[in-house]
């Protein structure tokens, strides 16, 4: 059996989707997390987007061992290579990924050149990128609505500048399994190229992705480029669980495995929804909630005598396990550390006082504490930032017939700050425009999810927000069984994110 190479860009074409950005010790986080997981391939990022961008690709290649590879993106010119090679050379196992589109509507539209000025480009840069590193991947962006002649005209120059790997992206998810069966078969007639490792990026625009890349494995595809739960720009990415796991399920069918344990795949998805805040869909194959629910009557007696009659797969696998702990207030430390270990999280210590102070005000509002509600206080703390402003007190008054107000005082560093007052049309809009007030700062409430982290009458309410500043966003978590509460906390989570991100220029500019 032959093994694929697991190549993930959660980190970068997944962070690129809206509202899915990370922090920098966010995306440290997540790495690690992927390097557990065991992927053969990390793309750290694009370091020529942003300062930002270059300096956690930068820390990213910093912490990581030689168990995987850590790729760095950059465009076909010398700036972008350069600050690619200086973001990712500390790796242990670096490699520059250089892309540039292929086709026509590409070449006219957005590149202005022509095929043979293309063509140029591509040798000279890829070799520029050679001369820093004999790990080379090169991309046609686009690829699958090129012109295959072309394109593979294309991949011999980059082939013969250096390149070690060369990738086929669907870049639009435009293609059929088909459409890959043709470019591989002329890739693999060339002799420059029929040895050549080739890789495939797809995109789930017609809801294709995982389906093409499976495709191309079994013709013989060296690596497959995914993200975990399918995140990525537009309708997302080939979803690294489901390729990974039809391999595992159906290994006599392609022959072919991955170095994936599967069993952190549940805990990776768990972690990437914590830092970004957003739910993976609930019928998602493998990572969705309702991925080994059964509700029908027929289903669930057929689990109950074997579970093989409805399950492909046994949650286990991927490393699904749901307990109710009876964990409350006489609960010591060492129970509560010996819990995160099982559900697989390690804290510092600092960190670790932090959840359990949280975990110990919780118990005496819940009589019964479950994995997921641990889950939301960990997501509490997941970013580490410093939390500038803390809620202190809070009176509101809510009614059908009078006004809802808010009169609440918040810590500052510590410190007491004078009392902010509002109305708003309701209790948490109040309370947000008494935060405003308090804090003097000009915000506006581009979004707010609520939903109950358990069920039951004692559930906690989890909520997410987003805030605007001008045309910045920011993002903010909260957990309470109050709700309201739980909105004030999200919305100073929110608060103290953009303090952290701008520093004193949050301040100064009030």
């Amino acid at each position: 059996m032959r093994y694929v190479q697991i190549f993930d860009s959660t980190l970068r074409d997944g962070e690129q989707s809206p509202g899915f950005s990370m922090t920098a010790k966010e995306k440290i986080k997540m790495a690690l997390a992927l390097e557990l997981l065991g992927v053969d391939v990390i793309e750290a990022g694009f370091p020529a987007a942003s300062p930002g961008d270059f300096e956690s690709v930068s820390a990213i290649a910093g912490v990581l061992s030689d168990k995987c590879t850590v790729a760095a993106l950059a465009r076909l010119n010398k700036n972008d290579i350069d600050l690619a090679w200086k973001a990712v050379s500390n790796a242990k196992k670096p490699r520059l990924h250089v892309f540039i589109a292929t086709s026509d509507i590409h070449l006219q539209y957005k590149l202005h050149i022509s095929r043979e000025e293309l063509i140029d480009r591509i040798s000279t840069f890829v070799a520029y990128a050679r001369s820093f590193t004999d790990d080379i991947e090169f991309s046609a962006e686009d690829a699958t609505r090129s012109d295959l002649e072309f394109l593979v005209t294309a991949y011999k120059a980059a082939v013969s500048a250096g390149a070690s790997i060369i990738n086929i992206p669907d870049t639009v998810g435009y293609a059929a399994p088909d459409d890959f069966v043709r470019i591989v078969k002329m890739i693999k007639e060339e002799d420059l190229l029929k040895n050549v490792p080739f890789s495939v990026h797809c995109h789930n625009d017609l809801g294709m992705a995982v389906a093409n890349s499976l495709e191309a494995v079994r013709l013989g595809a060296d690596q497959v480029e995914c993200t975990v739960n399918g995140i990525g720009e537009r309708a997302g990415n080939a979803a690294l669980e489901e390729i990974v796991m039809n391999l595992k399920v159906r290994s006599a069918y392609y022959d072919t495995d991955t170095r994936v344990d599967t069993r952190q795949i549940i805990k990776t998805s768990k972690l990437l929804s914590m830092i970004t805040g957003i739910k993976v869909q609930p019928n998602k194959a493998i990572t969705g909630a309702n991925a080994f629910a059964h509700e029908a009557g027929i289903h669930q007696h057929g689990v109950m005598e074997n579970r093989a009659t409805y399950e492909v797969m046994s949650p286990e696998s991927v490393g699904l396990t749901e307990n109710v702990i009876v964990l409350g207030k006489h609960s010591g430390r060492h129970a509560f550390e010996e819990k995160l270990q099982e559900m697989g999280f390690s804290l510092p210590k600092e960190r670790f006082d932090t959840v359990f102070a949280d975990f110990k005000l919780l118990a005496d509002k819940k009589k019964v504490i479950t994995d997921k509600d641990i889950e939301a206080l960990l997501k509490n703390s997941i970013s580490e930032i410093p939390k500038t402003y803390r809620l202190d007190r809070y009176i509101i008054s809510s009614s059908n017939m009078l006004s809802n107000t808010c009169c609440i005082r918040l810590k500052k560093n510590g410190e007491p700050m004078p009392e902010g007052n509002a109305m708003g049309g309701g209790p948490i809009d109040a309370a947000f425009n008494a935060i405003n007030n308090a804090t003097g700062f000009e915000l506006t409430l581009s979004e707010y999810k609520i939903e109950a982290v358990t069920g039951g009458a004692d559930a906690q309410g989890a909520v997410s927000v987003r805030i605007k500043r001008g045309e910045a966003a920011y993002k903010g978590y909260g957990v309470d069984p109050n709700i309201i509460e739980a909105s004030i906390k999200a919305y100073l989570n929110a608060i103290n994110n953009m303090v952290f991100q701008l520093g004193e220029a949050a301040e100064a500019a009030r």
